[in-house]
């Protein structure tokens, strides 16, 4: 933003100072040429005057004598004509004689207006002696350039360099415009940054830049109180639930293992289906709990390999999955360092792995496996079980949005809240040769930020792993 308003009031100012100062000095420079020509033809005239009454009133030279010596003193160049254009006299400077002198001679003998050339950097001039119609002679004068060019020189100078401290007054006011504007906004975009990161105490300076960046400083640590009041209570009520319902069904739970211990026959089989009834609700109550942490989670992302986490959770699932006689495997793929939330793809793959290991029958399999795909880590959970009709793909990552799902049904909607957290996608796609493939999307880790994000990780597990 900064540069582009130092652009925009540059070239705005640039275009002004063109506008305003060339036809200035365009004006200064046509006047002061004026000024010099009117200047040199009064000084010819003044010549012209004293030779009239030498060449009219047949009076002595002395007075035209002297006035050309005074032009010569001057540095200008004058010679005298009579009504032949023969030369009467003259300083000794020759310029004001030659071709170009005779012709402006016989044009101001004529009657006629003569048009004063430039010869060899003189201006030159002529002016009849005595009347116009009928002049008894004509005086030509031979002035050098080189004074008005200097003047023109200094006005186009001084022009260029009231244009310059101009421009440079005009992009230093931009520059201190531009940060004092941009300097709040970039201050709030950080802010807005780290709050999405999940520093739900992260606020703005109000003090600073223009009231409308103010106002928008203070709306936003508006936004955020608000917000982390809601994540509070959100986290608050998910530890008042927990704790709330988890102990009351532990008690139940406890009093009907007292109860089935000594029941026989048809009371001993009520009691065992009230037993599954409450391990399945306790299994739904935490499906519940871990959606709603999935949903209100504003992770801060840190640098996951993938291909470790992956052979670590196939690790960890292979005994479960040698029981059930189903093979569990992961594909060899390149290292790939992803930004996630600390222990989110963990509690990803293990919710996929757990789904798969229960739909796949005994001897059937699941494969995990994960490559690079543009800007993203793509990794996927093949199984070749039972799969899924189009119907129950399309409802399957909402809450219990498969109601044939033999687990709580919310496995799934864990797995997409966790990755939409993180800025990824989730999707369900049919394995070849049937059964379900889970594709995810993760973002890559900036390879500029590696190290600093493997830092911050090594530090978060280090703290995990505290007491």
């Amino acid at each position: 933003m900064t540069r582009r308003i130092v652009w925009t009031l540059g070239v705005l100012t640039s275009v002004l100072l063109v506008l305003a100062v060339v036809p200035l000095a365009v004006l200064m420079t046509a006047r002061e040429r004026v000024a010099y020509r009117d200047n040199q033809r009064a000084a010819t005239r003044v010549i012209a005057a004293a030779a009239e009454e030498h060449l009219s009133d047949g009076k002595p030279a002395t007075a035209m004598r002297q006035e050309l010596d005074a032009a010569a003193r001057a540095g200008d160049c004058a010679a005298v004509y009579d009504a032949s254009a023969r030369l009467v006299a003259s300083t000794p400077c020759t310029a004001a004689q030659g071709e170009e002198a005779a012709e402006l001679v016989g044009r101001v003998l004529s009657g006629n207006e003569p048009e004063p050339p430039e010869n060899e950097g003189r201006l030159l001039a002529a002016e009849p002696a005595g009347e116009v119609r009928r002049p008894a002679g004509a005086v030509v004068l031979a002035r050098s350039a080189a004074p008005l060019d200097t003047r023109i020189a200094a006005i186009w100078g001084w022009s260029a360099a009231i244009g310059a401290a101009g421009l440079a007054a005009s992009v230093l006011l931009s520059v201190r415009l531009a940060r004092w504007v941009s300097r709040p906004l970039s201050t709030l975009d950080a802010s807005a940054r780290r709050l999405g990161e999940g520093a739900l105490d992260e606020r703005a300076d109000v003090g600073a830049g223009p009231p409308e960046v103010r106002r928008l400083a203070a709306t936003f640590n508006t936004m955020a109180a608000r917000t982390e009041a809601l994540v509070h209570g959100h986290r608050a009520v998910i530890a008042d639930v927990s704790h709330q319902l988890r102990t009351p069904l532990a008690a139940l739970r406890l009093r009907l293992d007292v109860l089935a211990t000594g029941a026989e026959g048809d009371t001993a089989a009520e009691l065992a289906a009230a037993q599954e009834e409450i391990a399945r609700l306790s299994r739904l109550v935490d499906g519940l709990l871990a959606v709603a942490r999935a949903e209100e989670a504003t992770p801060r992302p840190t640098v996951v390999r993938v291909d470790k986490v992956v052979a670590e959770r196939v690790a960890a699932w292979s005994p479960v999955a040698e029981e059930r006689e189903v093979r569990l495997t992961a594909s060899d793929g390149p290292a790939l360092a992803v930004a996630l939330g600390a222990g989110h793809l963990e509690q990803i793959l293990d919710n996929l792995i757990a789904n798969a290991v229960e739909a796949v029958a005994a001897g059937g399999s699941v494969t995990l496996d994960h490559r690079a795909a543009g800007h993203s880590a793509r990794v996927l959970v093949r199984d070749d079980g039972p799969g899924m009709t189009a119907e129950a793909k399309a409802v399957a990552f909402r809450r219990f949005g498969n109601p044939a799902a033999r687990g709580t049904g919310l496995g799934l909607a864990v797995v997409h809240r966790l990755v939409t957290a993180n800025g990824g996608t989730a999707q369900l796609e049919d394995t070849p040769g049937g059964g379900l493939t889970v594709v995810l999307d993760l973002p890559l880790w900036p390879e500029r930020g590696h190290e600093r994000g493997a830092a911050s990780l090594k530090s978060g597990r280090n703290r995990t792993a505290g007491p």
